[in-house]
């Protein structure tokens, strides 16, 4: 159940999993039968960030090969990107253009259909961002994002240059300033806004929270709820 951090009030059980990379499915109809599951491929050392184009394509990512890959609807597997910045989540924005956490460098990046990467973000005040993970779009072209930090052996440094594990929210437009949305949480790691654009969805890892938040018309958060386990 979701509670209040305020009230304490109970909150219906929602099934976070449907809402995770299925935004435009019929939530009446069964999602797959078990005996329905086939293995794919098993070349990959992890794979993070599943997201769905329009055309139903999923791209993924295989975050330590440094690799985007992309499985059609008509079930071929291919190389989508190499050299993908240690991509780990990744989410399709309303214009049909991949946006990624590359934490290679610890930047927000969108991916062209022909693989071009336009960088939309590198630091705050000069500050690397701690490694962004998992990553949202609204209607408006804003994006949320979570920026744990991870320690990577890539990495030359070993501390974080931003005080705070949190969770942000990158306007639409150019030159255009992220502001922090949630500082009361511990780790943040996975994100995700409801279909309708009402509600964000928060896992904390650390705390084995997910906190459910109400999305404002400026793209700030409030209200904040919350359901024990991951």
């Amino acid at each position: 159940m979701f509670h209040s951090a305020h009230s304490r009030r109970h909150w219906p059980t929602l099934l976070l999993s449907v809402l995770f990379s299925l935004n435009g499915l019929d939530l009446s109809a069964q999602l797959f039968h078990q005996d329905s599951l086939k293995l794919i491929a098993r070349q990959f050392a992890f794979t993070e960030g599943p997201a769905v184009d329009k055309a139903g394509d999923i791209y993924f990512t295989d975050q330590p090969n440094n690799k985007i890959w992309k499985y059609s609807t008509k079930g071929q597997l291919s190389l989508f990107k190499d050299s993908a910045g240690r991509a780990n989540g990744l989410y399709f924005n309303h214009q049909g253009q991949l946006l990624a956490c590359a934490d290679e460098k610890n930047e927000i990046w969108s991916i062209s259909k022909d693989g071009q990467v336009t960088v939309l973000l590198t630091a705050i005040d000069g500050k690397k961002l701690n490694g962004p993970n998992d990553i949202w779009a609204d209607k408006k072209g804003g994006i949320y994002f979570t920026d744990p930090f991870y320690l990577r052996d890539y990495w030359t440094r070993k501390k974080p240059e931003i005080a705070g594990q949190k969770v942000y929210y990158l306007p639409p437009g150019k030159a255009k300033k992220p502001i922090v949305v949630a500082d009361d949480v511990s780790k943040p790691n996975g994100i995700v806004g409801s279909p309708d654009g009402r509600y964000l969805y928060v896992a904390d890892i650390e705390r084995n929270k997910t906190y459910r938040y109400t999305i404002e018309s400026d793209g700030k958060l409030s209200g904040q709820a919350y359901r024990s386990g991951i």
